[in-house]
């Protein structure tokens, strides 16, 4: 274990900055437990800290930042049950899992983030069918306030497990993680700009025939770009993108230039609804198969802020279209397309999707624009449609406000009040969301 003293941190959106007093850099589970009880002894909180992928403050500290990237890598494998480093990226996993012949049954469209950090703020990928990531978790091992590992399965402190899977950070520091992945597969499939209101008709449709369903609705046009991905053997005949289209499409298009646009965009906003009626006709038209991880996760290069609700399913139609009337209401101009995707039920405590199948809507402002009107104004529709914020994603929502979105909210904050009474792991966001 090293301990510096702390710098300033700003996370990958560049939407929070904060300077903690110390840098702990753990590189076992006992300088994990250490650090806890250093926090302890000079009376200052510990804040774990992953890739920095989340808009809001969750990670944010003036204490103790706990950088636990060196806890990582593949530590067992029981048939299909792997358990990972808390510390491990998400694009390790491929690499990691392929020589078993596995592969996460989900994923998300970021793979830059830890196996910790994506499943305590609660990352989803799309399909009716499939839970986030966390619903993925088996058992945990995590360093409580007291400085104790604790052990958390389905067999061990089982009550605890529907608050642990998605902790928030709030409840100790994960040092690992074990997942129940699936036989690798590969998916197929196809990408293409279609007209908007006919995807909003058939949006339960659309769910209902694809593994996979998610579509990218750009403000000014009326036109979507829809990704369905349909999942086939391992062993059955794969076409994936060549080298070059894939450089093309993912690399050159998706990022270089799209991000360039935006900087012009900034200066001549004019430009921008012509600008997006064009670029979802030039969004990669495309049909290829290749293994899961490959088609789940894309490239990110150009920096954003997003904000993203979880909404019952069936109320993501009306909302979208309320959104659009928004944009055109205000006259504003946005250049970023809406994601909107879809994801099953689950019973996780504070999860997104808990006790109900779940829409998402995600809004985007590029990360030199601001973006509080646009995101306070949508959020307000997603609240009248009884919308969930994502942990991860911005927001203003409080605890007064969330607790009845939640059935399990208190039941949450008894595991927190058993696990850390002295707040050990708390911050700004953690008093904001849980209450103090």
């Amino acid at each position: 274990m090293t301990i510096e003293s702390g710098k300033l941190w700003r996370n990958w959106g560049r939407s929070v900055s904060s300077t903690p007093a110390l840098v702990s850099r753990a590189s076992s589970v006992e300088d994990v437990v250490e650090t806890v009880r250093l926090a302890r002894e000079r009376d200052l909180t510990v804040r774990p800290i992953g890739a920095g992928h989340s808009f809001t403050a969750i990670a944010a500290t003036g204490g103790i930042q706990l950088d636990i990237s060196a806890l990582d890598g593949l530590l067992a494998v029981d048939g299909n049950l792997v358990t990972l480093g808390a510390g491990t990226n998400l694009y390790q996993l491929p690499a990691l899992l392929q020589p078993h012949g596995l592969a996460l049954a989900n994923m998300g469209d970021i793979d830059a983030q830890t196996i910790a950090g994506a499943t305590s703020t609660g990352t989803h990928g799309t399909g009716a069918r499939f839970g986030g990531l966390a619903t993925q978790i088996r058992a945990v091992d995590l360093v409580t306030a007291a400085g104790e590992l604790m052990h958390i399965s389905e067999t061990e402190n089982a009550d605890l497990l529907p608050a642990a899977k998605l902790g928030l950070g709030a409840l100790g520091v994960l040092v690992a993680v074990q997942i129940e992945c699936v036989p690798a597969f590969q998916l197929h499939a196809v990408e293409k700009p279609e007209n908007a209101e006919a995807v909003l008709h058939e949006w339960h449709e659309r769910l209902a025939i694809n593994d996979h369903f998610e579509f990218y609705s750009w403000p000014h046009a009326d036109l979507v770009s829809t990704k369905s991905n349909n999942r086939v053997p391992l062993d059955a005949a794969g076409k994936p993108l060549g080298r070059l289209q894939a450089w093309f499409d993912n690399a050159f298009m998706a990022n270089t230039v799209f991000g360039a646009s935006l900087e012009v965009l900034r200066v001549v906003p004019a430009l921008i609804p012509p600008m997006n009626r064009l670029s979802v006709k030039l969004e990669a038209n495309r049909e290829f198969t290749d293994r899961s991880s490959s088609v789940f996760a894309s490239q990110r290069t150009v920096r954003f802020r997003e904000s993203e609700y979880a909404l019952p399913v069936e109320a993501v139609p009306d909302a979208l279209r309320a959104v659009h009337a928004l944009i055109a209401q205000r006259n504003w101009r946005i250049s970023f397309p809406i994601e909107v995707r879809a994801s099953a039920a689950d019973d996780l405590w504070l999860s997104t999707a808990s006790g109900r199948a779940t829409g998402y809507i995600a809004v985007h402002r590029f990360w030199r624009d601001d973006p509080t009107e646009y995101f306070r104004e949508v959020e307000a529709i997603m609240r009248a449609h009884d919308g969930r914020p994502h942990w991860g994603k911005m927001h203003t929502r409080t605890a007064d406000d969330l607790r009845p979105a939640y059935p399990h909210f208190d039941d949450f904050v008894a595991v927190r009040n058993r696990l850390d009474p002295t707040r050990v792991f708390a911050n700004d966001y953690l008093r904001a969301v849980l209450g103090e």
